[in-house]
This record gives structure tokens, sequence and C-alpha cells, in this order.
């Protein structure tokens, strides 16, 4: 027996040996030392032969050898000699014979409370048991037993409210021998203040509901369908840091959404009045970055910013200062995935955050709103024995995070990619998305970076959460809309580790994916091109800047593709829909290709498009339109392509999604990526004062390549918006969002039938450059063809006009129509829109500078 196969034998599982026996009976009763020993031999025909003579199921020793053939270890050589060896790679033969479906976590019972922890790779487990969530000797150090790789536990019904942490003995590949690892519990659903100790807390207590709490399922907002959903992205922290009429101690935190007063909420209900009816909220899980005890957190004074030029370099040097140690972080940072994060609460001792948490969802769905939770599973902010952030890199060391062929961690997704391939990995992503869903009442998940994720776990989730009853769960889970980021990218491209849940995977699902088509189209380039390169509503080829397009052809052919783009959007980017394109060709949405070929769309029904043109990544709407405009061009012309921009999205087909203060103008002094920027450039003024525009050059870490460009706009007063601005923008958003819902042909509920109604004209080799005209047709009751859907109009034209000048477009398929400005637009305070026409006889439209005009047909008129 060689060297490897005796530390083997001490470090792999707790397999007995005080008793003595042979190393082949041992082998026989620990499989998973098979793998290893298998791993480490140097013959590896041989030792299957071995093997088999063992016992060992020919399916073992089958996954062996095809984890070897496929880069783990080569078995491609007859003679049996090792021909490579690569890292060892643990988590397949887990997974083959340690996969598990029992409880998990501490389980609570009227008589015990019991702990269960998969740790199928450890030696020996503890949990010690503490009664203050801080200092202190345990209470108890109870030693688990291990059954098929599960330890447990039976304790007392008096460890309620106490606290916990493991002792995990295990192998860690990272340092080559045994560590003692300290860490919470996986399932953990509450922490200490200082997130070191696992709470016991039992959800299903009366004292940690709020009044009212078990009745919630019965009084969510009415959801007919995932085609009439809308959806408004916020930090909680952003909400109400900067909101004076909120309480002191509730501002930034979950029981600000619990003021029914404050300028924040009012903002929220106008939203919710108009059509907004998910609420998304970035993380809101234990993440790292912000510590949970308020105490602790270090701050700028804001009057000696406020002193400051607005295109100085002071104001980001004092909050870099300080950003690990303030309270602001967006919280892409995962730590425990099934614990509300502490310094969200007024205070985070306790099941405080549990209890406030609910107020939060029941207080937003009393407003009107159904609420999105952001889950971050694709990676996690800690690994290895000794990081105090590690959790499931401690107790099941190199299982849960992804490896290459050397056995290293994956860093794609940034760090510490995850591995939802494996069961247990998976089976952990589902049972918190469970957990949210039925102890929290969420209505919805937005999947950070989905694409790292397979699809066979987003199906299973999808469908998981869609069994989910009033009657045996106190929800209605059909109602529960899950979407996400299907970014093809990493070692998951192209189907690298499996079918991963990318934008071309999902279609057919029923899962929505971010449409970065119709962004880029609209704002110019992408995030990650030239920061001047224009786009349909920041001036392409209508109102150049000083970026070189290629010359003037150039440019208009750009304008003519992009508007390609957005019109497949409009008709929610459905592969199969067919139009007419700017070279007068008849082709599907799946026929339009990017730049780079990839055809433009994807979804197989609207509700797989998530449509927008800014989110809390990359500068505002109003940012990234004041950085690609020309400089000369005044700031209400700027204005109103932010309110351009926003018209395409709540106008299209699909499900419209805006980022916090999209309708405000907002401001974050141009960062492209304010994750760690603090309150200062991520402030919202719900009293419409300010935009937060110029309040010093953005960040140096993400920002300082393109100062040259920032500086000379912040220090431009002419680029500020005033309160008016800010107004006249909020009205225009509230206004199209009331368009959108005063008709149910803007939200179409099936590819077939936005084929049958929706229509471009002005399309092919056009003389009106960049003009989208689109119409939306119903049928008639008793009429055949088309069956009725709208009571109220039979036919909608939306024409939207890019150009800094007023345009006229004529078609002879929309003369002889009783086409009428929307009322919602004739009675609004813009001037400018009111001066759109329509000529019967003709079938002329006239249309203000970067204006959208929705014209109706009224059913009274027939």
């Amino acid at each position: 027996m060689n060297w490897f196969n005796q530390q083997l034998l001490h470090i792999i599982h707790p397999v007995s040996l005080i008793g003595g026996g042979s190393y082949g009976s041992i082998l026989q009763d620990c499989p998973v030392l098979l793998f290893f020993a298998a791993v480490l031999s140097t013959k590896i025909v041989p030792l299957i032969l071995l093997l088999l003579d063992l016992g060992v199921s020919f399916s073992i020793l089958k996954y062996i050898s095809s984890s070897y053939h496929n880069g783990f270890y080569d078995l491609s050589q007859t003679d049996g000699q090792c021909n490579n060896v690569t890292g060892l790679q643990l988590p397949g033969v887990l997974d083959e014979l340690f996969s598990y479906e029992g409880p998990l976590g501490a389980i609570f019972s009227e008589e015990a409370v019991t702990l269960h922890l998969w740790a199928p790779t450890a030696q020996v487990v503890h949990a010690c048991i503490y009664r203050d969530p801080s200092g202190g000797d345990p209470l108890d150090i109870v030693s688990l037993e291990e059954v098929n790789g599960v330890w447990s536990a039976r304790g007392p019904k008096s460890w309620e409210g106490c606290y916990y942490e493991y002792e995990v003995s295990v192998y860690h590949p990272s340092t080559l021998q045994i560590e003692k690892c300290t860490a919470n519990d996986p399932y953990a659903r509450g922490l200490s203040a200082d997130a070191r100790r696992t709470l016991f807390v039992n959800l299903n207590s009366n004292d940690l509901k709020p009044e009212g709490w078990d009745n919630l399922g019965d009084e969510k907002p009415a959801l007919l369908s995932f085609s009439d959903i809308s959806i408004y992205e916020l930090h909680i922290r952003d909400f109400s840091a900067n909101d004076y009429t909120v309480h002191p101690d509730f501002r930034g935190g979950y029981l600000a959404f619990t003021s029914q007063d404050s300028a924040g909420i009012l903002h929220l209900k106008r939203l919710c009045n108009a059509g907004i009816s998910h609420l998304h909220l970035l993380p809101t899980f234990q993440f790292a970055g912000v510590d949970d005890e308020k105490e602790k957190w270090k701050c700028v004074d804001s009057k000696i910013l406020e002193a400051l030029p607005p295109d100085s370099v002071e104001q980001q040097a004092q909050i870099m200062i300080i950003q690990d140690e303030d309270g602001y972080n967006w919280g892409y940072n995962p730590v425990l995935w099934g614990v509300p994060k502490g310094s969200y609460a007024s205070n985070p001792k306790g099941p405080w955050r549990t209890l406030e948490f609910r107020k939060m969802v029941q207080a937003l769905n009393r407003i009107g709103f159904r609420v999105v939770l952001d889950v971050v599973y694709n990676h996690l902010h800690g690994s290895g024995p000794f990081d105090e952030n590690s959790v499931l890199d401690k107790i099941v060391p190199g299982y849960y995070l992804r490896r290459n062929s050397d056995g290293c961690i994956e860093n794609s997704t940034c760090v510490n990619n995850t591995a939802s391939e494996h069961f247990m990995v998976e089976r952990l992503i589902l049972d918190d998305l469970l957990c949210w869903a039925v102890n929290y009442k969420v209505d919805g998940f937005r999947f950070d970076l989905m694409g790292h994720i397979m699809k066979r776990t987003m199906v299973k989730a999808k469908n998981l959460l869609h069994s989910l009853s009033k009657d045996m769960d106190g929800i209605d889970g059909s109602s529960i809309y899950i979407y996400g980021e299907g970014w093809d990218f990493g070692e998951v491209a192209k189907n690298g580790r499996g079918v991963n849940a990318s934008q071309f995977n999902l279609c057919g699902t029923g899962i929505g994916s971010f449409n970065d088509r119709i962004r880029d189209a609209m704002l110019g380039g992408s995030p990650f091109g030239p920061p001047l390169q224009q786009g349909f509503v920041t001036g392409l080829f209508l109102q150049p800047n000083d970026h070189d397009h290629g010359g003037e052809e150039v440019a208009g052919q750009m304008l003519a593709v992009s508007k390609d783009h957005i019109q497949v959007g409009m008709a929610a980017n459905l592969r199969d829909f067919v139009l007419t394109n700017c070279e007068g060709e008849e082709v599907k949405g799946s026929e339009v290709s990017t730049y780079d070929g990839t055809p433009v769309a994807y979804a197989a029904c609207p509700t797989e498009t998530i449509n927008y043109v800014s989110a809390h990544d990359n500068e505002t709407l109003f940012d990234i339109a004041s950085l690609k405009t020309a400089m000369q061009i005044s700031v209400e012309e700027r204005c109103r392509m932010n309110q351009l921009a926003t018209s395409i999205i709540a106008l299209s087909q699909g499900i419209p999604f805006f980022h916090a203060g999209d309708e405000m103008l907002r401001s974050k002094s141009i960062d492209r990526d304010s994750y760690n920027s603090g309150d200062w450039f991520n402030r919202l003024d719900f009293s419409y004062n300010s935009n937060n525009w110029g309040v010093g050059l953005p960040p140096k870490e993400k920002n300082e390549k393109n100062w040259p460009l920032i500086k000379p706009r912040l220090a431009d007063p002419s680029f500020k918006p005033q309160k008016s601005h800010i107004i006249a923008a909020v009205e225009n958003f509230l206004n199209v969002l009331k368009i959108r819902y005063s008709s149910p042909l803007f939200r179409l509920r099936t590819a077939n039938a936005i084929q049958a109604r929706v229509r471009f004209h002005n399309t092919g080799p056009s003389w009106a450059p960049g003009i989208i005209v689109m119409s939306i047709e119903d049928g008639h009751e008793g009429v055949p063809g088309l069956s009725q859907l709208d009571p109220v109009y039979s036919y909608i034209v939306v024409i939207i006009n890019p150009s800094p000048t007023g345009i006229k477009f004529a078609s002879p398929a929309l003369q002889a129509r009783t086409l009428q400005l929307h009322p919602v637009q004739l009675m609004s305070t813009d001037e400018v829109i009111k001066n759109s026409t329509y000529v019967a006889s003709s079938g002329c439209f006239t249309v203000p500078p970067r204006t959208t005009s929705v014209f109706v047909e009224p059913r009274e008129s027939e």
C-alpha cells in the first residue's frame, strides 16, 4: 500500500480503523475511497480489476473511467499507464454515492430541535451551542453522528433562540491536509449580528409573523397573466437612505417600506397606480462588504462633499477611503443565501431581520406591488478553510465550487463560481427558493448571471415554485415569475459544463431573460465598447457627436440596423416573428443578426423577454445619454431622449423592466459601476429637487479611463437638469405606463397573437430614417378573423421619432382610419406631444422631435 493510499484511509471518510481490517475490506465499506485510490494510482487498469474483484458496482467504475477519459485521468492507453493527470475531481462520485433528499438544517418540532448537515467527506462534526450571539463558552458541544454522509444530532427545544456553529474536521484540497473548519450552517435561517454564528430560529413561530401574515397569500395584488408584469428595480438602501421623510431608525432598511406617507412611498404609489406590478429588490440575503452592526460604519460628511466642484476628484477620493467600511454595497457578494441581510434591519441581533423583512413584503403587497428577490446562486464570496465568509467550501471542500481541469476554482462570474450541475448544489438552490417563497411569501426571483446555472436547475426551480398552492403552502406558486441574465460566457459557454440557462437554451421554458439587443441598439455599441458610440436614441446619424462612426453612409446603415433590432425587441424578441428588415427582405427575428452574427431574437413566447434600456449595472439612462450625445445639445433634448427610451420599453410586447430613477433622470455622476460607490453616488431624491448629476468625478477604480470625457460634461452647468425637467420626466413615465395598461393590445400573451396583430411600417430602405411605426390591430366581436381583446380601442399606432426635428410620415395602409392622439397624451402637460397629428385622408402623421406619439381608434367611432 503506497503512501497516498495510507493518507486517504485517514482523511477522506470516517471509516472505522480502530477494529483493524484489511485494506480491501475498508475500500469495500467506503466506495468513495475507491475513486481517490484510483486517481492516485499509477496503473489504473490493474486497480479497476482489483475493484471489480472487491465487488464494486460496474456503474461506479464506468463513472471513474469516463471521468478520466474526459480529462481527469486519461485511460486511452491500452497498457494501463497513466497518460495524463489533472486536478482531483470529487463531485461526480459524491453525487453518485451520497445524493440526499432528506431534511437539512435545523428542524423544529414540539419536543426537540434536530440538526442535519450533509458532509460526506468530513471525519468529525461537532455543533457548539451558545446562549449569546458572540463571546462566552459553549453551553454544549454536541457530536453529530454520520449516516451515509449526513451528520445529525438531536437537542432540546430550549435550543430555540440560541446560536450554534459547526466544527468540521475535513481534508481540504487548498492546504492538502486535514483542517478543523468553523462554519455556519449552509441552511441557516438566522444569524448573529457579526454573522459568525447561526441562530436557532423557527420561521413558523407566531412571534415572527406580522399581524395578518398567514393570510397574505389571499391579499396578493391580482396578476392575470405574466404578460401583465412590469418591473421596477430598486436597491433597499437607495430607496430611503437619503429620504428625510422616513424615520431615522428606518432609513436604508426594510422598515422604510412600511412608512405610509414618506416621499419615497408616495412615489412608489404613483408608479403602482400607473401600472408597475413588480418591485425587484437588489440582493437582500446575507452578503459580505457591509457590516451588519451599524455602529461600526464609517461615513463622510456630505456637507463637505456638497461644497466641492461638480467635476472634482475629491468626492470619490473620500468615498473610496471608507468604501469597505460604510453601509453601502449592492450585495452581489453572497455568504448565506437563506438569511435576510442584517444591515437592513433596525436591529441585526436575534430574529428581528426575519420579522422586518416580512413586514416589508406585506407592506409592498398592500401598496399593490408583488416583490421580486435578486438571487445570486452563481458564485460565493468566500472559499477555503480560513475565510470568515466561507461556508460551503468548509463543509464539503471541493464540491460546491466549480473547478477547472487543474482543480482550481473557476472565477468567470467574478469569484468562486458555484456548480449547479452537482446534485446537492442544485438541491440547495431549490431549497433556498422554496424557503423565500413559502416563508417570506415573495412573488418572483431574478437570477444573477443565470447563464452560469444549468437549464435543468432553472426548469426544476420553475416547476417547483409553480407547484406551491395556497391550501398547502399559503401561496399560489403559479403566479411566481422567474427571470435572469442569460449571458453565455466563461467555462459554461456553448454548454461547456452541460446545457446552461442561456438566452437561446431557455427558449420554450417560459423563463424570462434580459434582452440586451434592444438596449444596445437604443444606446449604441455595448457597455464594453467605445463610450461615445451612439445609438438609436442618442443621436446616431441624426445628430452625431465627435466619435468616428465610419462616415455618414455607415452611420445611416447602423441606424437602420439598430431600428431592426428595436423592432424585433418591440415584438417581444420572438425568434419566429416575421418582419421586413432594412434591406427590404422578409425575415424572422432569429434571422436578424447582431454585429457578431448572433441572432437577435431568441424567445418563443413574450414572457421570455425582459426588455430594458438600463439597470443597476453600467451608467444610468440619463448619464449614458449625457455621455454619448453631442456636447452642444441642450439639457431639454437629453431629457427627451431619456423619455423616448423609457417609452420604447414601456410600449413593447414582452415584459418591461426599469431601473429605479430612470423616470427621474437619475444620475450617478456617470459612474459605470456604482456597486461600492457609497450613498453619495447612488442617491435617489423623491422630492425631485435633484437628479444627483455633477457630484464629482465617479470613482477611479472603474471610471478613470473615461474621466477626460466625463470631466467637461460634469463641469458644464448646462448639463444639469432642473426640478421642472425631473417633474416632466416623471409625468411622461407615468403616462406611458398608463398607456400600456390602457389596452391589452400592448400586453399580448402569445407569439401567435403578436404575429397576427403587430405590424411595422416604414420598413425596408426607408425614406424616413430611424422612424419606427408600429400598429397593433384588434378584432371585432361577431366578425370573423381576429378575436376582440380590447373593449375600448380597435386599432393602435405607435410612432417613435428619435430625430431632433419633427417628421411627417404617410402610409396607404394607415389611411381612412379614425385615429386620434391617446387621451393620456392629450391631457398631458407636455405641450410638445400635443402637436402630434393624424390626417385620415392621406394617412399622414406628424410627430414632434424626440417624441413617442400613440394614436388610438376608439370603438365608439365605429
